[in-house]
């Protein structure tokens, strides 16, 4: 029974740098790389990992179809039950190439399907760029790549230069759309205000038609500042100046849209190199940040991913608690779900169940056959949870037992 257990609860693997989205009772993980002996090692690009919300359970699905190399830093977002995964970082250099999947598979067979027969001209090769998902299209911003010296414009900001090749690397803040449903690539004309400076590991977010961008890193210097950007009439707010207090500087953070008006802001590296664990939360309408005092300050995460879940529960999966530049072996495979709205009162009744299905075990067969899956689904869910719990603290005894 251990070893079946140990195998029904097992999780996606340790990853920094990586995809995710949701899509239904779903969250899916694609990607990103882990150290091994000081060596970045970029995880199997035919692997999706799966975990259902409901039961709380991963299973890895190999994939099929014209493959996507393995990369960090690639962008991933998912429109109509399809995952888009653009851009990243693989051996041989950056990618502007552009992949699909459907999640939605009825044989169970997910299928990468490479993007060629595309209208117009994709982005430059990068990495560590954001999008907002609105109409359909896929709007990109910004990012860490290489360009030649014949595309050289106002929207690079040069890093360093390979000059034998004329080969520049540098930071981005153009903005390219992708239109899902004509394939096209397109560069908007953009008809006004201050857009930001190039930026990478910055993060997106999108709150009715407005495309929010929060930090960053350019050249040694990591950012606090919000902009938004009009996705109707492609116009810059310039840069938001909140009341109050207000989030450090950081890069490798995640933005979330919770609600019609608020984004919950977590993690990512400081500009004194720190891990960080806060969470802050945005409110459009007051235009103030009010940071959450009840975050466990002993799990960082940074290159995560963050989505949103059905019931308003922002889900946090893998990065690193670790600086990535000087100490590159804290990556993560844990998923944070942090609750930033009260539960429906069925979600709260299922958890009461789960959490005493000893004590209620005579009941719970008496219940209705739908309200009884609903509930089994909760009972695993609680059952991995303090097994993978008594797993970490297991494991924590036998760092120190060694240590000491």
């Amino acid at each position: 029974m251990a070893a079946d257990s140990a195998e029904q609860f097992c999780v996606a693997e340790e990853r920094s740098g990586h995809c995710a989205v949701v899509d239904g009772n779903f969250l899916y993980v694609w990607g990103g790389y882990v150290s091994i002996e000081e060596n970045e090692v970029y995880l199997p690009n035919d692997e999706l990992w799966i975990y259902e919300i409901d039961s709380g359970l991963w299973t890895m699905h190999l994939m099929e179809g014209e493959l996507p190399t393995s990369m960090s830093g690639s962008c991933g977002a998912s429109i109509n039950g399809k995952l888009y995964i653009f851009g990243g970082f693989d051996d041989k250099g950056y990618s502007n190439r552009l992949y699909y999947v459907n999640l939605r598979t009825k044989n169970g067979t997910y299928r990468w399907k490479k993007i060629t027969n595309f209208k117009g001209q994709p982005p430059t090769p990068r990495d560590k760029l954001s999008c907002w998902v609105y109409k359909d299209r896929l709007i990109y911003f910004g990012g860490y790549g290489c360009r030649k010296h014949n595309e050289l414009s106002d929207c690079f900001d040069v890093h360093d230069a390979f000059w034998e090749g004329q080969i520049f690397w540098g930071w981005h803040n153009d903005v390219h759309v992708f239109d899902t449903t004509t394939q096209t690539w397109s560069q908007p004309a953009i008809r006004g205000g201050d857009p930001p400076q190039p930026r990478a590991a910055h993060t997106c977010a999108v709150l009715g038609n407005k495309g929010y961008i929060f930090g960053g890193r350019v050249l040694q210097t990591r950012m606090n500042d919000l902009h938004c950007l009009n996705l109707d009439t492609w116009t810059w707010s310039g840069r938001i100046n909140s009341s109050g207090e207000k989030p450090k500087d950081r890069s490798w953070h995640t933005l979330t849209p919770i609600g019609d008006d608020r984004l919950f802001l977590f993690g990512g590296l400081s500009s004194d190199n720190v891990p960080l664990s806060d969470g802050w939360i945005h409110s459009v309408a007051t235009n103030g940040w009010k940071q959450l005092t009840h975050l466990p300050k002993s799990r960082p995460r940074l290159w995560h991913t963050a989505c949103l879940g059905k019931e308003g529960e922002v889900m946090v999966f893998g990065g690193s608690k670790d600086d990535l530049h000087f100490m590159d072996t804290g990556h993560c495979s844990d998923l944070l779900i942090f609750q930033t709205q009260p539960y429906s009162l069925l979600r709260l009744s299922l958890d009461c169940i789960g959490k005493n299905a000893t004590l209620l075990k005579n009941q719970i067969p008496c219940l209705p056959s739908k309200l009884l899956q609903q509930v089994l689904k909760k009972i695993t869910f609680w059952a991995a949870a303090n097994h993978r719990q008594e797993k970490k603290a297991e494991t924590e005894r036998q760092s120190q037992l060694n240590t000491t």
